[in-house]
């Protein structure tokens, strides 16, 4: 079946498979940030954006963006430059697998929440899991980072 959307800004057509996945055809498009952990929407790692949306692709059919717009990191990266130098600060990027995921989530986050607390942040992503950290590095980046847009 042909698909019409909006990628990082830029409008395509894709021939797709009506149960294809969008965490595949955003691959397939060379989208390198979107990973696969699980695969059953559980980790986060597949974090992307439907129209401005967090959403898991991993279990979202692709046939669902016909017409939307989906940014993933390579098309946010101006808006998560902040963000990846306070991951990279405070030793929260360890192996990186699931940083693109967490970043997206985060993103949204600091849109929908504007300047929320730390217990809103252990809320909101909830859902992205990370083997590497133990998450207080993740969390005090994602303090610094608020703090930074305060002062702003």
């Amino acid at each position: 079946m042909k698909l019409n959307f909006e990628l990082n800004g830029r409008k395509l057509e894709r021939e797709i498979a009506p149960d294809e996945t969008l965490l595949h055809l955003l691959r397939a498009c060379g989208m390198h940030s979107v990973r696969g952990g699980c695969d059953t929407s559980n980790c986060g790692v597949c974090t992307v954006w439907v129209d401005d949306r967090p959403v898991l692709s991993c279990g979202y059919l692709a046939a669902r963006v016909e017409g939307r717009r989906v940014t993933t990191l390579e098309g946010a990266r101006a808006e998560a430059g902040e963000l990846m130098n306070c991951l990279a600060a405070e030793g929260a990027d360890q192996c990186g697998y699931c940083s693109p995921g967490f970043i997206m989530c985060a993103l949204a986050m600091f849109r929908e929440l504007g300047d929320p607390s730390d217990e809103e942040m252990r809320r909101y992503l909830a859902g992205n899991l990370c083997r590497c950290t133990g998450y207080e590095s993740q969390m005090r980046a994602l303090a610094k980072c608020a703090e930074g847009r305060r002062s702003k």
